[in-house]
């Protein structure tokens, strides 16, 4: 991946990360500071919750609800609703139960039966419109199931370039210790001529060079060292030379 395409990757994978924390916290964060999260199912109370609309309620003291206050309150066991207090109504034998009177605001009618205060779950704080649509698909399936799969297919976009360049990385950090290595090798090699040889029993000065030097000169490069040799002429001038020639050739053998 070139240096351009990188940074716009970089760019695209923040974005999305960005989001997707940012959906976290308003879906799970507000969870852990105490409050209740719920999807608005209907247009009862628009224009001051439209359907679809994400609102965050806040558990409060039912005796400090007064009216005109927006309630969250279970309306059966299994139905959460939101309206407007529009009454106070205590209970006529045990004036500390009391139950409210509540309304949507785009009804026309109040609602038909009163909320005892044991079914008041708080009061609505703020809300995020249409963010309740998503909240919704993501909790089931098979929205649930699409949401963690792309979380996991997001986690795999960001990190698999860097794992791949680390990856491009050791392998140049390898091919550089090679290199090196070839280079002390043939730099050992090169030391062992750069003095005139004696020729050791049963080996010829040609093949004494040819085993010194690794077989990575010519023949016509051997002879002529050879002749150098025995005519005295391998002086420490031509033993640099000849060093330096066989560092190159092991290094350029080493990287093929």
């Amino acid at each position: 991946m070139n240096k351009s395409l990188k940074k716009i990757w970089n760019v695209i994978s923040s974005i999305l990360v960005a989001l997707v924390v940012i959906l976290a916290l308003l879906l799970v964060g507000a969870r852990i500071v105490g409050l209740q999260v719920f999807t608005v199912l209907s247009g009862s109370m628009e224009p001051t919750y439209h359907t679809g609309s994400l609102i965050y309620v806040k558990k409060v003291d039912p005796y400090t609800i007064t009216e005109g206050q927006p309630i969250t309150f279970m309306l059966d066991e299994n139905t959460v609703a939101t309206h407007r207090v529009v009454g106070i109504v205590p209970d006529e034998e045990d004036p500390t139960v009391i139950r409210f009177r509540t309304k949507g605001d785009a009804n026309e009618a109040e609602d038909g039966s009163l909320v005892h205060y044991k079914n008041v779950i708080g009061t609505p704080i703020f809300s995020i419109p249409y963010l309740g649509y998503v909240a919704d698909y993501i909790q089931h399936p098979p929205g649930m199931y699409i949401a963690i799969s792309a979380g996991a297919v997001l986690l795999l976009l960001v990190f698999i370039p860097d794992i791949f360049a680390d990856d491009k990385e050791q392998e140049k950090k390898k091919k550089s210790s090679r290199r090196k290595k070839g280079a002390h090798a043939a730099a050992h090699k090169a030391a062992a001529v750069d003095a005139a040889p004696e020729e050791p029993a049963g080996e010829s000065l040609t093949d004494e060079i040819r085993r010194k030097t690794d077989n990575l000169l010519t023949d016509d490069e051997v002879e002529a060292i050879r002749q150098t040799v025995e005519a005295g002429r391998f002086d420490k001038a031509a033993a640099d030379a000849l060093r330096q020639e066989l560092i190159k050739r092991e290094a350029e053998r080493d990287a093929q």
